[in-house]
Protein backbone atom coordinates (compact mmCIF):
# COMPACT_ATOMS: atom_id res chain seq x y z
CA UNK A 1 0.00 0.00 0.00
CA UNK A 2 1.30 3.45 -0.88
CA UNK A 3 1.48 5.57 2.29
CA UNK A 4 -0.54 8.74 2.39
CA UNK A 5 1.39 12.02 2.24
CA UNK A 6 0.57 12.53 5.93
CA UNK A 7 1.98 9.11 6.84
CA UNK A 8 5.06 9.63 4.69
CA UNK A 9 5.77 12.97 6.27
CA UNK A 10 5.56 11.48 9.74
CA UNK A 11 7.84 8.52 8.91
CA UNK A 12 10.51 10.49 7.04
CA UNK A 13 13.74 10.46 9.08
CA UNK A 14 14.91 13.76 10.54
CA UNK A 15 17.74 15.42 8.64
CA UNK A 16 21.17 14.49 9.94
CA UNK A 17 23.13 17.18 11.79
CA UNK A 18 25.54 19.17 9.66
CA UNK A 19 29.28 18.77 10.31
CA UNK A 20 30.80 20.90 13.04
CA UNK A 21 33.02 23.82 12.05
CA UNK A 22 36.37 24.07 13.81
CA UNK A 23 38.58 27.09 14.40
CA UNK A 24 41.74 27.95 16.29
CA UNK A 25 42.26 30.90 18.60
CA UNK A 26 44.84 33.55 17.80
CA UNK A 27 45.61 33.80 21.52
CA UNK A 28 47.47 30.53 20.91
CA UNK A 29 49.39 31.99 17.95
CA UNK A 30 50.73 35.21 19.46
CA UNK A 31 54.24 34.64 18.08
CA UNK A 32 52.86 34.88 14.53
CA UNK A 33 51.79 37.94 12.60
CA UNK A 34 48.03 37.89 12.13
CA UNK A 35 48.26 37.43 8.37
CA UNK A 36 50.63 34.49 8.83
CA UNK A 37 48.37 32.97 11.48
CA UNK A 38 45.32 33.18 9.21
CA UNK A 39 47.23 31.64 6.29
CA UNK A 40 48.44 28.82 8.54
CA UNK A 41 44.92 27.99 9.72
CA UNK A 42 43.54 28.03 6.19
CA UNK A 43 46.36 25.77 4.98
CA UNK A 44 45.69 23.33 7.83
CA UNK A 45 42.02 23.10 6.88
CA UNK A 46 40.36 25.04 9.70
CA UNK A 47 36.96 26.56 9.03
CA UNK A 48 37.63 29.73 10.96
CA UNK A 49 39.45 31.63 13.66
CA UNK A 50 38.79 32.94 17.15
CA UNK A 51 40.33 36.40 16.79
CA UNK A 52 41.48 37.90 20.09
CA UNK A 53 41.83 41.66 19.71
CA UNK A 54 45.31 42.42 21.08
CA UNK A 55 48.32 44.61 20.47
CA UNK A 56 49.84 42.05 18.12
CA UNK A 57 46.60 41.02 16.35
CA UNK A 58 44.27 43.79 15.15
CA UNK A 59 45.05 46.16 18.02
CA UNK A 60 41.69 47.65 19.07
CA UNK A 61 43.33 50.78 20.52
CA UNK A 62 45.66 51.72 17.65
CA UNK A 63 44.72 54.31 14.99
CA UNK A 64 42.77 53.48 11.83
CA UNK A 65 40.93 50.53 13.34
CA UNK A 66 38.20 50.58 10.69
CA UNK A 67 40.69 50.52 7.82
CA UNK A 68 42.74 47.74 9.41
CA UNK A 69 39.58 45.76 10.12
CA UNK A 70 38.59 46.09 6.48
CA UNK A 71 41.88 44.55 5.39
CA UNK A 72 41.41 41.64 7.80
CA UNK A 73 37.88 41.13 6.50
CA UNK A 74 39.22 40.90 2.98
CA UNK A 75 41.87 38.41 4.05
CA UNK A 76 39.34 36.22 5.87
CA UNK A 77 37.09 36.22 2.82
CA UNK A 78 39.97 35.32 0.50
CA UNK A 79 40.95 32.41 2.76
CA UNK A 80 37.38 31.24 3.34
CA UNK A 81 37.62 31.57 7.11
CA UNK A 82 34.77 32.37 9.48
CA UNK A 83 35.50 34.39 12.60
CA UNK A 84 34.42 35.03 16.16
CA UNK A 85 35.81 38.10 17.96
CA UNK A 86 37.26 37.39 21.39
CA UNK A 87 38.16 39.97 24.05
CA UNK A 88 40.30 37.97 26.47
CA UNK A 89 43.64 39.65 25.77
CA UNK A 90 45.60 39.72 29.03
CA UNK A 91 47.18 43.18 28.94
CA UNK A 92 45.54 45.09 26.10
CA UNK A 93 44.07 47.74 28.45
CA UNK A 94 46.57 47.71 31.32
CA UNK A 95 50.19 46.55 30.92
CA UNK A 96 50.44 45.75 34.64
CA UNK A 97 47.11 44.06 35.44
CA UNK A 98 46.05 40.83 33.76
CA UNK A 99 42.57 41.29 32.26
CA UNK A 100 42.32 44.68 33.91
CA UNK A 101 40.37 46.81 34.20
CA UNK A 102 37.24 44.68 34.32
CA UNK A 103 33.50 45.29 34.26
CA UNK A 104 33.54 44.93 38.05
CA UNK A 105 36.19 47.49 39.02
CA UNK A 106 35.21 49.96 41.76
CA UNK A 107 36.20 53.01 39.70
CA UNK A 108 33.55 53.96 37.12
CA UNK A 109 36.25 55.23 34.74
CA UNK A 110 37.96 51.84 34.84
CA UNK A 111 34.74 49.99 34.12
CA UNK A 112 34.12 52.42 31.27
CA UNK A 113 37.46 51.48 29.70
CA UNK A 114 36.43 47.83 29.55
CA UNK A 115 33.01 48.80 28.18
CA UNK A 116 34.77 50.88 25.54
CA UNK A 117 36.84 47.88 24.48
CA UNK A 118 33.70 45.76 24.15
CA UNK A 119 31.96 48.45 22.10
CA UNK A 120 34.94 48.50 19.74
CA UNK A 121 34.82 44.71 19.58
CA UNK A 122 31.15 44.79 18.60
CA UNK A 123 31.94 47.17 15.74
CA UNK A 124 34.89 45.06 14.62
CA UNK A 125 32.70 41.95 14.71
CA UNK A 126 30.03 43.66 12.62
CA UNK A 127 32.64 44.77 10.08
CA UNK A 128 34.11 41.27 9.89
CA UNK A 129 30.76 39.49 9.69
CA UNK A 130 31.67 37.59 12.87
CA UNK A 131 29.46 34.94 14.47
CA UNK A 132 29.62 36.62 17.90
CA UNK A 133 31.58 38.80 20.31
CA UNK A 134 32.96 36.96 23.33
CA UNK A 135 33.42 38.53 26.77
CA UNK A 136 33.59 37.64 30.47
CA UNK A 137 32.77 39.24 33.82
CA UNK A 138 36.15 39.52 35.49
CA UNK A 139 37.24 38.63 39.02
CA UNK A 140 35.34 40.21 41.91
CA UNK A 141 37.63 42.93 43.32
CA UNK A 142 38.79 42.67 46.92
CA UNK A 143 36.40 44.42 49.25
CA UNK A 144 33.45 44.22 46.82
CA UNK A 145 30.41 42.25 47.98
CA UNK A 146 28.70 39.87 45.58
CA UNK A 147 25.49 41.87 45.15
CA UNK A 148 27.46 45.00 44.25
CA UNK A 149 29.55 43.04 41.76
CA UNK A 150 26.45 41.64 40.03
CA UNK A 151 24.91 45.10 39.89
CA UNK A 152 28.06 46.54 38.29
CA UNK A 153 28.17 43.73 35.74
CA UNK A 154 24.55 44.18 34.66
CA UNK A 155 24.89 47.98 34.40
CA UNK A 156 28.17 47.80 32.48
CA UNK A 157 26.78 45.35 29.93
CA UNK A 158 23.75 47.53 29.16
CA UNK A 159 25.37 49.74 26.49
CA UNK A 160 27.25 46.76 25.06
CA UNK A 161 24.02 44.81 24.60
CA UNK A 162 22.43 47.87 22.99
CA UNK A 163 25.32 48.14 20.53
CA UNK A 164 25.25 44.40 19.81
CA UNK A 165 21.52 44.58 19.13
CA UNK A 166 21.99 47.45 16.66
CA UNK A 167 24.87 45.61 14.97
CA UNK A 168 23.04 42.28 14.84
CA UNK A 169 25.97 40.49 16.50
CA UNK A 170 25.34 38.24 19.53
CA UNK A 171 27.25 38.97 22.74
CA UNK A 172 28.48 35.63 24.08
CA UNK A 173 29.41 35.74 27.77
CA UNK A 174 31.87 33.10 28.97
CA UNK A 175 31.69 31.49 32.42
CA UNK A 176 35.31 31.63 33.59
CA UNK A 177 36.70 29.78 36.64
CA UNK A 178 37.57 32.24 39.38
CA UNK A 179 35.41 35.02 37.94
CA UNK A 180 32.15 36.38 39.32
CA UNK A 181 30.35 34.67 36.43
CA UNK A 182 32.01 31.26 36.68
CA UNK A 183 29.33 28.67 35.87
CA UNK A 184 26.32 28.02 33.69
CA UNK A 185 24.13 28.79 36.70
CA UNK A 186 25.82 32.20 36.93
CA UNK A 187 25.11 32.84 33.25
CA UNK A 188 21.43 32.19 33.85
CA UNK A 189 21.48 34.56 36.83
CA UNK A 190 22.83 37.31 34.56
CA UNK A 191 20.35 36.46 31.81
CA UNK A 192 17.41 36.73 34.20
CA UNK A 193 18.74 39.94 35.77
CA UNK A 194 18.95 41.57 32.33
CA UNK A 195 15.48 40.42 31.29
CA UNK A 196 16.66 37.66 28.93
CA UNK A 197 17.71 39.91 26.01
CA UNK A 198 17.72 38.10 22.67
CA UNK A 199 21.22 39.31 21.81
CA UNK A 200 22.74 37.83 25.00
CA UNK A 201 24.22 34.39 24.40
CA UNK A 202 26.75 32.04 25.87
CA UNK A 203 30.36 31.14 25.19
CA UNK A 204 30.72 27.54 26.40
CA UNK A 205 34.28 26.42 27.13
CA UNK A 206 34.33 22.61 27.13
CA UNK A 207 37.41 22.48 29.36
CA UNK A 208 35.73 24.71 31.93
CA UNK A 209 32.83 22.26 32.03
CA UNK A 210 35.25 19.48 32.92
CA UNK A 211 36.99 21.73 35.45
CA UNK A 212 34.08 22.82 37.62
CA UNK A 213 30.55 22.15 36.33
CA UNK A 214 28.50 19.50 38.19
CA UNK A 215 27.37 17.95 34.87
CA UNK A 216 29.71 16.12 32.45
CA UNK A 217 30.76 18.23 29.44
CA UNK A 218 28.36 16.53 27.01
CA UNK A 219 25.46 17.20 29.37
CA UNK A 220 26.60 20.81 29.72
CA UNK A 221 26.38 21.16 25.94
CA UNK A 222 22.82 19.84 25.92
CA UNK A 223 21.80 22.07 28.82
CA UNK A 224 23.34 25.15 27.20
CA UNK A 225 22.06 24.49 23.68
CA UNK A 226 19.40 27.25 23.48
CA UNK A 227 21.95 29.95 24.32
CA UNK A 228 25.08 28.70 22.53
CA UNK A 229 26.68 31.39 20.38
CA UNK A 230 30.35 30.46 20.67
CA UNK A 231 32.25 27.33 21.77
CA UNK A 232 35.83 26.99 22.93
CA UNK A 233 37.46 23.59 23.24
CA UNK A 234 40.57 22.07 24.77
CA UNK A 235 41.41 19.31 27.23
CA UNK A 236 41.34 19.83 31.00
CA UNK A 237 41.32 17.99 34.32
CA UNK A 238 38.72 18.13 37.06
CA UNK A 239 39.34 20.98 39.48
CA UNK A 240 42.39 22.36 37.65
CA UNK A 241 41.95 25.37 35.38
CA UNK A 242 44.76 24.59 32.94
CA UNK A 243 44.14 24.53 29.17
CA UNK A 244 45.74 21.36 27.84
CA UNK A 245 46.36 19.93 24.37
CA UNK A 246 43.95 17.19 23.37
CA UNK A 247 44.80 13.89 25.02
CA UNK A 248 46.61 15.46 28.00
CA UNK A 249 43.47 15.83 30.13
CA UNK A 250 40.42 13.80 31.09
CA UNK A 251 37.72 14.73 28.56
CA UNK A 252 36.06 12.08 26.39
CA UNK A 253 35.52 14.13 23.23
CA UNK A 254 33.27 12.01 20.93
CA UNK A 255 30.23 12.37 23.27
CA UNK A 256 30.88 16.11 23.54
CA UNK A 257 31.01 16.57 19.76
CA UNK A 258 27.99 14.30 19.33
CA UNK A 259 26.00 16.45 21.74
CA UNK A 260 27.19 19.62 20.03
CA UNK A 261 26.27 18.35 16.57
CA UNK A 262 22.85 17.28 17.80
CA UNK A 263 22.06 20.85 18.92
CA UNK A 264 22.40 22.10 15.34
CA UNK A 265 25.10 24.55 16.43
CA UNK A 266 26.75 25.98 13.32
CA UNK A 267 29.08 28.70 14.58
CA UNK A 268 32.73 27.96 15.27
CA UNK A 269 34.15 25.53 17.82
CA UNK A 270 37.51 27.13 18.55
CA UNK A 271 40.57 25.43 20.01
CA UNK A 272 41.87 27.55 22.89
CA UNK A 273 45.49 26.95 23.94
CA UNK A 274 46.70 30.42 25.02
CA UNK A 275 49.68 29.12 26.97
CA UNK A 276 51.05 27.13 24.04
CA UNK A 277 51.88 29.97 21.65
CA UNK A 278 55.56 29.08 21.83
CA UNK A 279 54.64 26.07 19.69
CA UNK A 280 51.39 27.37 18.21
CA UNK A 281 51.84 26.02 14.66
CA UNK A 282 52.62 22.56 16.05
CA UNK A 283 49.51 22.45 18.27
CA UNK A 284 47.32 23.91 15.54
CA UNK A 285 48.50 21.15 13.21
CA UNK A 286 47.80 18.46 15.83
CA UNK A 287 44.44 19.72 17.06
CA UNK A 288 42.36 19.59 13.91
CA UNK A 289 43.08 15.93 13.05
CA UNK A 290 42.27 15.02 16.66
CA UNK A 291 38.89 16.76 16.43
CA UNK A 292 38.14 15.14 13.09
CA UNK A 293 38.95 11.70 14.52
CA UNK A 294 36.74 12.40 17.53
CA UNK A 295 33.92 13.52 15.25
CA UNK A 296 34.25 10.38 13.12
CA UNK A 297 33.81 8.33 16.31
CA UNK A 298 30.25 9.65 16.72
CA UNK A 299 27.96 6.64 16.15
CA UNK A 300 25.57 6.49 13.24
CA UNK A 301 21.90 6.60 14.17
CA UNK A 302 19.10 8.92 15.24
CA UNK A 303 21.12 10.50 18.06
CA UNK A 304 24.39 10.94 16.22
CA UNK A 305 26.15 10.55 12.94
CA UNK A 306 29.59 10.71 11.48
CA UNK A 307 30.14 14.23 10.06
Amino acid sequence: MIPSPRTAAHTRPAPAPRPLRFGYGTNGLTDLRLDDALALLADLGYDGVGLTLDHMHLDPLAPDLAARTGKVAGRLAALGLGVTVETGARYVLDPRRKHGPSLLDPAPDDRARRVGLLLRAVQVAADLGAHAVHCFSGVTPAGTDEDTAWKRLAEALGPVLDAATRAGVPLAVEPEPGHLLATLADFHRLRRTLGDPVVLGLTLDIGHCQCLEPLPPADCVRAAAPWLRHVQIEDMRRGIHEHLPFGDGEIDFPPVLEALAATGYQALTVVELPRHSHAGPHFAAQSLPFLHRAARAIPEGPEGRTP
